[in-house]
């Protein structure tokens, strides 16, 4: 093995954690990897794990660039710091806390309990792991201040991770984000960190919220008598060794359906995801004991849900019997479909209502919205911009449902993040209303393509390691969008949107308008006909991803399946266009 030359900054980080005020494992961890592994030493403290804009989340583990205690412990530290700061020293602070299945998860939230509480602060904490649409709920039920969830979301089981939630039940937006990482940055010490906490300030919390979540659920169905005739559709739900566990069958069952199938082998929550290799509804390998089960009991309805319940992941029978996995653009457009065609039969719309969508999902949302007269936005990709919409427009405007292309939707305004929960109750009332209407969901999908135009998107993700990948990531986006392309496959291109110079460009007129979004390095390319290419960097991985959407027209619903292979024809022609493969 190859001798490797430790930098010496990187051992003097790594000496501070043999000290007394780290606990015995931790110095015994640190010492083993000073004398026998080097490179596992560079690894763990070569960086600190950044509080982003989105929290932390890393692979766990002793170091400054690991998820522990200790790291937690500044993170949390640091947000009691700027509460204090912002609330000044007289209000009562409230925070509550949860956390998912993975390991650690539940030390982890209680000792952040206990940093808070030894801060003087009010502390609500789940007694078991619950999902992030819970907590989310409960920040704004109990009158919290901030809110905190123990996740990784969907990443594998190495890793573990932090979110913090403001008083709306959103994550942080801008000012409180780069303030809440001022104070974070300005801990210099684990000493600065009060780790004993004060029993007095901790409330444990559990099923009288649930039931408080769930009643207020039901209030977000349309269709009770359709679910009346139709509750015994056939339902299989996996939680993946997640959250969901308890409360998507529950609320299934409080919305009325009584025949749901529960995935066996993937029931009971567990850190180490024994049954997949990556607990992503995203991906096909997560949800085959799903499909699996649905071959078993004839299913009409698959939905499986990510670690913290979230996202969801759909399935359904094609024209052919044959069960296929949705991209969360389908499903999205399936819940925006029906929520606002029951909305209008029911005489809820006023000319006040509103749907929200990332700006990578497809525009398939807006053209439904626009024909039913109700307001969509396009918001950063993060779900924490939907929240804030949402608190922008209250009181003014009615927020019906919003969606992104990575499974993730919110219906209602009671939860201010992605409510896997909700959606998965939802998803089962569209699926018997289209089963009361004679149809698959499936077959709805292509009556929406029939009714506002077919849309067919993919995903490329290009990966590019370490410094020289970030540049030559760096330097495509330069080029981009210093020479952007004129015409894609003999396809003109009439607009281009740079959401890092904030401004929409008219390619045809040069005309250009400003964009009332945040900075962020992102570029649109919107095509004659309908089209559109989304190139944009990953900011967790080293990826950049380019998002396509093709436009085409389905005159004939029977003829879905020859015009499905033309646009994959032409999509991958774009694909092919830009040397993506």
């Amino acid at each position: 093995m190859s001798h490797i030359e430790v930098p010496h900054e990187i051992i003097e980080k790594a000496k501070v954690w043999l000290r007394e005020n780290y606990d015995e494992d931790t110095r015994k961890a640190v010492k083993h990897m000073m004398d026998n592994d080097p490179a596992e030493l560079v690894e763990c403290f070569y960086r600190d794990i950044e509080f982003g804009t989105g929290g932390l989340r890393g692979i766990m583990g002793t170091g400054t660039n690991r998820m522990n205690k200790y790291v937690i412990g500044t993170a949390t530290q640091g947000l009691a710091n700027y509460l204090h700061k912002y609330h000044g020293p007289h209000k009562e602070i409230k925070v509550a806390i949860a956390c998912d299945s993975r390991n650690n998860s539940q030390n982890f939230a209680q000792m952040a309990a206990e940093v808070l509480a030894a801060n003087g602060i009010k502390v609500f904490l789940f007694d078991k792991l619950r999902p992030v649409p819970e907590l989310s709920f409960t920040v704004r039920h109990l009158g919290c201040q901030s809110g905190i969830v123990v996740t990784a979301s969907h990443n594998p089981k190495e890793y573990n991770g932090y979110k913090v939630y403001w008083n709306d039940g959103g994550q942080l937006v801008p000012p409180h984000d780069k303030n809440v990482i001022d104070e974070v940055q300005k801990i210099k010490s684990v000493e600065e960190v009060k780790f004993k906490g004060n029993p007095e300030n901790i409330t444990l919390i559990g099923k009288e919220i649930d039931e408080a979540y769930k009643e207020v659920l039901l209030t977000l169905s349309l269709s009770q008598e359709v679910i009346e005739r139709q509750k015994d559709l056939k339902i299989v739900y996996s939680p993946i060794h997640g959250s969901g566990y308890k409360l998507v069958p529950e609320t299934l069952a409080k919305f009325g359906f009584k025949n749901v199938f529960l995935v066996d082998e993937q029931i009971t929550p567990d850190g180490n995801f024994p049954t997949v290799h990556s607990p992503n509804p995203e991906e096909k390998a997560a949800m085959n004991l799903s499909l699996e089960l649905a071959k078993r009991v004839d299913a009409d309805l698959i939905m499986a849900t990510d670690p913290d319940a979230d996202r969801v992941g759909i399935g359904v029978k094609d024209t052919h019997g044959n069960y296929i996995l949705l991209n969360g653009n389908q499903a999205a457009s399936l819940l925006v479909y029906y929520l606002i065609k029951k909305w209008k039969a029911n005489g809820k719309l006023t000319g006040k209502e509103f749907i929200a969508k990332t700006i990578v999902t497809s525009e398939l949302l807006k053209d439904i919205a626009k024909s039913h007269g109700v307001e969509s936005h396009d918001v950063l990709t993060g779900f924490k911009y939907i929240a804030e919409i949402i608190r922008k427009y209250e009181g003014q405007k009615q927020f019906i449902v919003g969606g992104e292309e990575s499974y993730g939707y919110l219906v209602g305004d009671f939860v201010r993040d992605k409510d896997a929960v909700a959606s998965c109750a939802l998803l089962a009332e569209t699926a018997a209303w289209a089963k009361d209407q004679g149809m698959s969901m499936y077959e709805m999908l292509i009556n929406i393509y029939h009714e506002f135009g077919f849309y067919l998107e993919d995903l490329i993700s290009v990966t590019k390691k370490g410094k020289s990948g970030a540049e030559e990531i760096q330097k495509m986006m330069d080029e981009y969008r210093s020479n952007p392309p004129k015409e894609i496959q003999g396809i003109k291109i009439l607009m281009a949107k740079d959401y890092k110079l904030r401004k929409t460009t008219n390619l045809i007129t040069g005309e250009e308008k400003s964009i009332d979004l945040p900075k962020s390095d992102v570029l649109q390319f919107f095509l004659e006909g309908g089209s559109k290419i989304t190139v944009r960097p990953s900011g967790t991985e080293p990826k950049i991803k380019f998002y396509f959407g093709v436009k085409g027209l389905l005159p004939d619903p029977s003829k879905f399946e020859e015009v499905n292979a033309k646009m994959r024809v032409e999509l991958n022609g774009m694909i092919e266009a830009l040397n993506l493969k």
